[in-house]
């Protein structure tokens, strides 16, 4: 669409929808009129992609996932469709400021961390790819929850994200699907083949929307598909004519609840049941409808051939029990035939190897939620058995870890590693760890199963998108090949040898710091120096994420200019965010920590505003949309062996911030990808933590009696340096530094990895102080950024693991 057209759709959907003019209009419909525009722009190309797929002529991939972290779509479907430019003068010469119009929309609740941005950035890879696709979730009416920060406290409140109306969701009413839970089951033989008769369940009704997925001047728009739920009954008229309304609402309320609030607190047992209905819902609605979709198209027995049902982490692994049902119950095949199908369609992604992370359901409450999926699994564990018995397996140890069902639990990781064709991790270094550890006696047998596909990132979302100075002075370097293939970007580092390329970078950097500076001041009343070196830490607060880590260098380095304020180092400023899941205490205390130290450092005249430290609420893509373009080192400093693979740190990278970090999850390949000179690593090594992990851990409070430094930290945390009205505030950190819990001493190798710590940070400091050195590292981090494109991410899960055709082809 030209400026004109764009102008008279703009009008015509205020004085249609509205009945205003663009002078009456409100912001909020403001952003209606552009976004029905734009998304008005989509619906035809949406409307006939989905026309060719629902023809069954290309093999589709249905992507199972509990979350996508999406972000706003306005701004990121006028990048993708290629409009930038042209909607922001209609903006201008209309007199409405662009950046107005995106602040208004709500960012959708439907993710929170790694895993849904992930999934997000894969669909949106998938589309600009022309590769058919669905992704598949929940569309939670609450999302996980608005991050408050009271007294340096987190606080959650309700993230009523859909308060207003959500312009890019098409509920589809024709496509309502039923998901049983509970009940009894009656087997009976009939003609030799087992008949299933589920009595006395109750039914939920799952209600799909569908949401365009728009890829970068692609051919075809994707569909991302959330099933809410709806109760079967809207109220009890008989417990209402009694007068007890909220009994008559009970059955409602209970139903509905499943699509209310993404990862409800599972420590107790409501909360758990919760989780595990979730899971089933969404799975069971998204088979369904697969199931119904291909009927006609293709016989059953070709499922793998036309399908690929991928489960993303172990929260949709119930797909696999859920389609063997649907095939044997409901399609009268015998169980090879089933299972023979379900075995070719079905693959799986791992996203941890933390034991607490790979997910377990007791047996007694899923045999009350889900009977059936309950016999389903047991013989998928009998018959898993009777296979290891034929094969000569008689190692009891092996086979305990292997089997799907244990100590009286149901392990997801084992059901899919059983059930998929296809298992990769998302880094060189994780999926190295799965073979060589976790799932190293899967592997021995099914060593064809296992692939690695390293994780990637929307990488015209964070440079043309989050941050459009670094993005035209890109094109101004080496043309616009790079948005359409990542691989470009490697002709920045000639660039890197160019003083004035790299004034021009530096001055970049600049604005968007000065930019994230005034955000700062405006939100938390905090005044913090665009000159200095912004530190940035940002993820869920976790501890092997190691937020405490940074926090106690912090103290040190606070230590050290107290001693001496004329100290000379170069001011830095750490800004944190990030959410803690609300029953996870240690890591709302770390919050709680981190808010102390700021209170303290940035109230101290003493410090010359060389030391600041900040923490920014309500951590979203939003706000990283902020963060990112102004940060100048990027810590990554989870514990050797525990982080997957981050993408934080890619797009960290991409927009010109140097890792510091552990060789862990991605960082080996960023290491790789830009060179040992242009990234700060530090601490063990994944292997070396295994090692103490197996042998029996290490004597941390041999470092703390031995290192000066280190004690005196350690020892503020309850001394009353940083909370005299309560010096027991932070005791419970301090008791787990020194002090065996559960057999451990400091699990996650903090004070192991401090020295190690500290002095990179001294190197940070160093070479900052040489511009031409500094600016030269950062363009060849986003040189070598291209190798973390979510688009590469992609080809090599079709060319290794889907096989899917591009439309059009």
């Amino acid at each position: 669409m030209d400026k004109d057209s764009i102008k008279e759709s703009i009008k015509y959907e205020l004085l249609y929808t509205f009945a205003k003019d663009i002078g009456q209009a409100t912001t909020e419909e403001l952003y209606m009129a552009f976004a029905l525009t734009v998304r008005n722009e989509i619906m035809k190309k949406w409307a006939n992609t989905k026309k060719i797929m629902e023809s069954g002529e290309y093999k589709t991939l249905y992507y199972l996932s509990i979350e996508f972290l999406t972000g706003k779509f306005w701004g990121n479907n006028i990048i993708n469709i290629d409009d930038i430019e042209i909607y922001k003068q209609v903006c201008n010469e209309l007199g409405i400021p662009f950046s107005q119009l995106e602040e208004y929309e709500n960012e959708p609740g439907i993710g929170n961390g790694g895993l849904g941005r992930l999934a997000a950035a894969f669909m949106e890879s998938l589309t600009t790819l022309n590769l058919p696709a669905y992704g598949c979730g929940i569309r939670y009416e609450y999302g996980l929850f608005n991050q408050k920060i009271i007294n340096g406290y987190q606080i959650e409140h309700a993230d009523n994200w859909l308060s207003d109306r959500n312009v890019w969701e098409v509920e589809c009413k024709d496509e309502i699907v039923e998901v049983k839970f509970g009940g009894n089951i009656i087997e009976t033989w009939e003609d030799g083949r087992l008949k299933i008769d589920y009595r006395n369940y109750y039914s939920i009704y799952a209600i799909p929307y569908d949401i365009p997925v728009v890829g970068y001047d692609s051919d075809i728009v994707n569909t991302l598909r959330l099933w809410s739920a709806k109760s079967y009954n809207d109220i009890n008229m008989d417990w209402f004519n009694r007068g007890n309304y909220l009994k008559a609402s009970e059955e409602k309320v209970l139903a509905e609840s499943i699509s209310k609030v993404l990862y409800p607190e599972d420590n107790n047992p409501d909360g758990k049941r919760l989780r595990l209905k979730q899971q089933y819902f969404f799975v069971s609605a998204t088979i369904q409808n697969i199931i119904k979709k291909s009927k006609g198209k293709f016989p059953l027995w070709a499922l793998s051939d036309n399908v690929v049902i991928h489960i993303n982490d172990t929260h949709p692994a119930l797909a696999i029990p859920e389609l063997m049902r649907i095939l044997m119950d409901e399609e009268g095949m015998g169980w090879d035939e089933a299972w023979n199908i379900t075995t070719k369609t079905c693959a799986y992604t791992n996203h941890t190897i933390m034991g607490e992370a790979l997910e377990k359901w007791p047996i007694d409450l899923f045999k009350e939620v889900l009977p059936r999926i309950y016999m389903i699994i047991k013989e998928i564990n009998d018959r898993q058995l009777h296979r290891l018995n034929r094969e000569g397996t008689n190692d009891w140890e092996k086979i305990d870890k292997m089997t799907i069902i244990a100590y009286d639990q149901i392990r997801m990781a084992n059901l899919c590693l059983e059930g998929c064709y296809s298992i990769n991790g998302v880094s060189k270094l994780h999926t190295d760890i799965l073979k060589k550890e976790v799932f190293s006696d899967f592997y021995a047998i099914f060593p064809h199963k296992f692939h690695s596909v390293t994780n990637g990132i929307t990488y015209r979302r964070w440079l043309m998108h989050a941050n459009p100075g670094l993005s035209d002075l890109i094109t101004d370097a080496i043309g616009t090949r790079w948005k359409y293939d990542s691989h470009e970007l490697e002709g920045l580092h000639k660039f890197s040898e160019d003083s004035a390329f790299r004034d021009s970078f530096s001055d970049v950097k600049r604005y968007n710091k000065q930019k994230l500076a005034k955000y700062i001041s405006d939100k938390t009343g905090i005044h913090v120096d665009p000159e200095s070196i912004f530190d940035v830490q940002i993820k869920r607060i976790h501890e092997y994420k190691r937020q405490f880590l940074n926090v106690l260098n912090i103290l040190y380095m606070y230590d050290l200019l107290l001693e001496n304020p004329s100290r000379d180092i170069h001011p830095r400023t750490f800004i944190f965010a990030g959410k803690a899941a609300p029953g996870y205490y240690r890591a709302k205390l770390i919050i709680k920590l981190i808010n102390s130290i700021a209170n303290r450092i940035n109230g101290d005249i003493r410090l010359n505003n060389k030391l600041k430290v900040v923490f920014l609420e309500n951590y979203n893509v939003t706000l990283a949309e902020k963060i990112i373009p102004a940060a100048e080192i990027s810590e990554q400093i989870s514990t050797a062996g525990m982080e997957a693979s981050g993408t934080g740190n890619m797009k960290l990278m991409l927009n010109g911030a140097l890792t510091l970090g552990t060789l862990d999850g991605a960082n080996v390949e960023i290491k790789e990808a830009v060179g040992d000179q242009n990234i700060f690593i530090f601490g063990l090594t994944a292997d070396q933590v295994e090692n103490y992990h197996k042998y029996g851990g290490y004597n941390s409070k041999a470092i703390y009696d031995n290192d000066a430094n280190v004690k005196k930290v350690v020892n503020q945390l309850v001394n009353g340096f940083l909370s005299p009205e309560n010096s027991m505030m932070f005791r419970s950190l301090y008791n787990y530094l020194l002090y065996e819990e559960g057999g451990i001493t400091d699990r996650y190798m903090i004070l192991k990895d401090f020295d190690s710590y500290r002095h990179v940070h001294s190197i940070v400091d160093d070479q900052y102080k040489m511009p031409d050195i500094w600016w030269k590292k950062a363009i060849l981090n986003v040189a070598g950024a291209g190798r973390f494109s979510s688009d590469e991410s992609i080809k090599n899960y079709n060319s290794d693991i889907w096989h899917l055709s591009k439309m059009g082809d």
